[in-house]
């Protein structure tokens, strides 16, 4: 998904559908997109299955297809997958540092941090390069 389609999409999970003039007033809320710039977004989004619609009278409602949760999980590992092993510590490091957590999200990531140690290797392979190649990337 584009950028844009992401923020079109964050407000149908949130609003767990909406009609099209719903959408339309959120998004022109946030943005200022016309009328057709979003519709031509919907119409992307329900092109990719990422939305379907049901019609209701004389409308479309929009509802989302894949769940936002899955989205983000798949996205995320899809740009950690094209970094190098040695480098993806770094990157959650650099994450975190500018993230606004919550004292529960912290937590937890105490716990998944600490039990993680509990079988970490010492260190990660580089990736870089097909195996059985000398990698010195990092």
């Amino acid at each position: 998904m584009s950028p844009a389609e992401w923020e079109l999409m964050r407000i149908i999970w949130t609003k767990n559908g909406a009609g099209s003039s719903e959408v339309i007033e959120l998004m022109q809320q946030k943005r200022s997109w016309t009328e057709s710039t979003i519709k031509t977004l919907l119409r992307r989004l329900v092109n990719k299955e990422i939305l379907k619609t049901v019609k209701d009278g004389r409308k479309f409602i929009y509802y989302p297809v894949i769940e936002e949760k899955v989205a983000m999980n798949e996205n995320v590992t899809e740009l950690f997958d094209h970094l190098c092993n040695m480098k993806k510590g770094k990157v959650v490091i650099e994450l975190l540092t500018k993230l606004e957590l919550s004292r529960s999200d912290i937590e937890e990531l105490q716990k998944v941090l600490e039990e993680k140690s509990k079988t970490a290797p010492e260190m990660v392979e580089c990736d870089c390069l097909p195996a059985g190649m000398k990698n010195e990337c990092c």
